[in-house]
């Protein structure tokens, strides 16, 4: 592994040591994952770091996404908190709207996310002080000027970046140099996965987050809420209720 790769892995590992000095278990990292979180969690577990990791089961996650689950726990003997939405909730939504209401519109599909991914987010940050994230600057124009650590406006916590500077290459080199379990999608050119309905592959060229919600063929950077309402709040634009 070259310089440059050992430099940010050393960087993105003093952030995490940072914040679980500075948070101990009031820290989680909500996982989706994809590779970036096949990376955190080595990271995390193979240092010995105090982190809990915990995803959010929206009902319509691929399998390919439960395997690597499982996959992560045998390794690391660790248990993955699963967070589901609250059922009657989504009946409600379900009853009133159709089962693939996210396909009707921009609001509908952000509702759904808002029901299936924010409101759970929401109920597992109680009690917490930070959370961790997989976001990186080459995923989208709209992460381009994250910064490592952050204040949230919306759940008042503080957001840490470890990954901001790594590329796709990066990810995957460390994936092999490791051997590190990872969502089986990626072999068939999903690059962002999330629910099973609202992911498809890429094709060169594309932006790295270009196959969620593809339909919606919109300028602006695809987010399900969970990062992009604590964006939205500052300017009093909060467009969705938000993300991981």
């Amino acid at each position: 592994m070259d310089v440059t790769m050992s430099n940010k892995m050393e960087a993105s590992l003093q952030l995490l040591q940072q914040a679980a000095a500075k948070h101990g278990d009031a820290l989680v990292y909500p996982c989706s994952f994809g590779a970036e979180g096949s990376v955190m969690i080595d990271l995390i577990c193979r240092n010995g770091l105090n982190i809990s990791v915990m995803t959010l089961d929206t009902g319509r996650l691929p399998q390919a996404t439960y395997e690597v689950i499982e996959a992560v726990e045998k390794r690391y003997g660790i248990r993955v908190q699963v967070v589901v939405p609250d059922s009657d909730e989504v009946e409600s939504m379900v009853q009133t709207h159709g089962v693939n209401l996210f396909r009707q519109s921009v609001a509908l599909r952000k509702r759904c996310c808002e029901v299936r991914k924010v409101h759970p987010l929401m109920r597992s940050l109680q009690g917490k002080q930070a959370w961790v994230t997989g976001r990186r600057r080459e995923q989208s124009r709209g992460r381009a000027d994250l910064k490592p650590v952050e204040t949230d406006p919306v759940y008042k916590l503080i957001k840490y970046n470890p990954l901001l500077d790594w590329s796709w290459d990066d990810l995957w080199a460390y994936i092999r140099e490791y051997d590190v379990p990872y969502n089986k999608l990626h072999d068939a050119h999903y690059l962002s996965i999330g629910c099973e309905c609202c992911t498809r592959a890429i094709t060169v060229g594309e932006d790295e987050r270009a196959g969620r919600w593809w339909w919606e063929n919109d300028d602006v950077a695809a987010e399900c809420g969970l990062h992009v309402m604590s964006l939205k709040e500052v300017s009093g634009e909060i467009e969705d209720g938000e993300g991981i």
